[in-house]
């Protein structure tokens, strides 16, 4: 009876080291590929949700439905109004008008603890669209991140 031996060679477990790297090597930029999808459908989500909700926010004001001083924009002072709500003017009851839920935050940014609307730019109505800046309304929102989106375009300019 012949002992015969069991097991692996080294070149066997070379060759399979092999493929697992080049298959890890396939998988790794794939994933950080969806990942930075995800975030970019988050970010196209976000945008779409506050600028809907400041809109709305203006609409209420050409309606009267919402308190607005005369020499102002129409736009909300801050991007807080948009969740906190404000009194609507044709209900004797004073209820509120909510035009968000819960201010969504700018996925890209770095700092998870930070408040949402510190993770966006503000844009003022007064503002010059290559060159925004904060001032006494909010008329649109920009992420801050300094990185390019997939399709070439800087998230700043989305």
């Amino acid at each position: 009876m012949s002992l015969q031996r069991r097991g692996f060679s080294l070149i066997e477990l070379m060759v399979t080291m092999a493929i697992l790297a080049l298959l890890a090597s396939v998988a790794v930029p794939f994933a950080q590929l969806t990942q930075q999808r995800y975030k970019e459908t988050e970010l196209r989500d976000a945008l779409r949700k506050i600028r809907s909700a400041l809109d709305a926010y203006r609409q209420s004001v050409k309606e009267g439905r919402v308190d607005s001083p005369a020499d102002s924009s129409g736009y909300p002072p801050s991007l807080d109004v948009l969740w906190q709500g404000v009194a609507d003017k044709t209900k004797p009851d004073a209820s509120r008008i909510y035009f968000l839920r819960r201010l969504p935050r700018d996925p890209l940014y770095p700092d998870s603890a930070a408040d949402p609307a510190s993770t966006w730019g503000l844009r003022s109505y007064a503002s010059p669209p290559d060159a925004p800046s904060a001032g006494r309304d909010v008329y649109d929102v920009y992420s801050l991140s300094p990185a390019t989106g997939l399709n070439g375009i800087a998230y700043r300019e989305w």
